[in-house]
């Protein structure tokens, strides 16, 4: 397995379909209620079947330089995903995007993992400023990008389409100078 450990306890990993689609999967159904408020992909979810589709898919992104989306693992097992979901080569710029099983919530998991892929982002793909977009109403997104030393840029007006329909989105970003301070 290819890991990039953060600390003791949190590492992010390439997907293993095969292996990884299964428990991610039971982490999406036993979060199903939590999760589908925010991502409106999760209702269309149906089978281990889907997700390890989905998985070979982020692969080939990867081998294609399009996103790296990885494993967050808290003590060896998975516990959700977080991702450059794409990157724009022209702006050198990424978006972070992430997920995690609610039983999971509250130690301090998706902190660490932004800030993993904050490293990783600035350092081996030299990118110039990695963003957060998040739904306003979405606390936990906008205290984890707070908390994770982003810069709130601004609202974006009903940007985001979830299953209840049009949101504004909060956008924050985090500028490589920014990041070499800390």
């Amino acid at each position: 397995m290819f890991t990039y450990k953060i600390d003791s306890e949190v590492s992010l990993a390439l997907p293993r379909p095969k292996i990884d689609a299964a428990p991610l999967f039971q982490i999406i159904k036993e979060s199903h209620e939590e999760l589908q408020v925010w991502l409106p992909w999760v209702p269309s979810l149906k089978s281990i079947e889907d997700e390890e589709t989905f998985l070979s898919g982020v692969l080939k992104n990867f081998g294609n330089e399009r996103s790296l989306n990885t494993v967050i693992l808290y003590r060896d097992t998975p516990v959700g995903m977080i991702s450059f979901n794409k990157f724009n080569t022209t702006n050198q710029c990424a978006d972070i995007g992430y997920w995690l099983g609610t039983k999971h919530v509250g130690n301090g998991i998706v902190h660490r993992a932004v800030a993993g892929m904050c490293t990783i982002g600035f350092t081996d793909y030299d990118i110039h400023k990695i963003e957060i977009h998040a739904a306003v109403e979405n606390v936990r997104s906008n205290q984890v990008a707070k908390k994770a030393g982003f810069h709130l840029d601004g609202l974006l007006r009903a940007n985001e389409l979830l299953a209840d329909g049009f949101h504004d989105e909060n956008v924050w970003s985090l500028l490589k100078e920014e990041w070499e301070k800390h």
